[in-house]
């Protein structure tokens, strides 16, 4: 299935500021409410389901033997319809 990117932003940021992003994500999933995303007069809305599928991803890139680019990925997925997937373990975020 073709991917399309309907938002996309990235810039470099304070851990603060970022912070502050998560916290926005994380009190819109409290409150059940739709995520807007918005960059100049770009932004997009989207309405996570009751129970998305919640993906979390460390990755290394570049040569085995430098050290390479690390990042962490945090993931919401759903199908158009709001359909759940069931999770295949416990999660853990320390």
């Amino acid at each position: 299935m073709p991917e399309e990117v309907i938002f996309e932003s990235e810039s470099r940021r304070s851990r603060e500021e970022i912070a502050a992003y998560l916290r926005t994500v994380a009190d819109s999933l409290d409150d059940g409410s739709a995520i807007t995303l918005r960059r100049g007069e770009e932004s997009t809305t989207l309405d996570p389901p009751a129970r998305p599928t919640f993906e979390v991803k460390a990755e290394r890139e570049g040569p085995a033997e430098g050290p390479g680019e690390l990042s962490v990925e945090f993931e919401l997925e759903w199908d158009g319809n709001g359909g759940e997937e069931s999770a295949d373990g416990e999660l853990e975020i320390e």
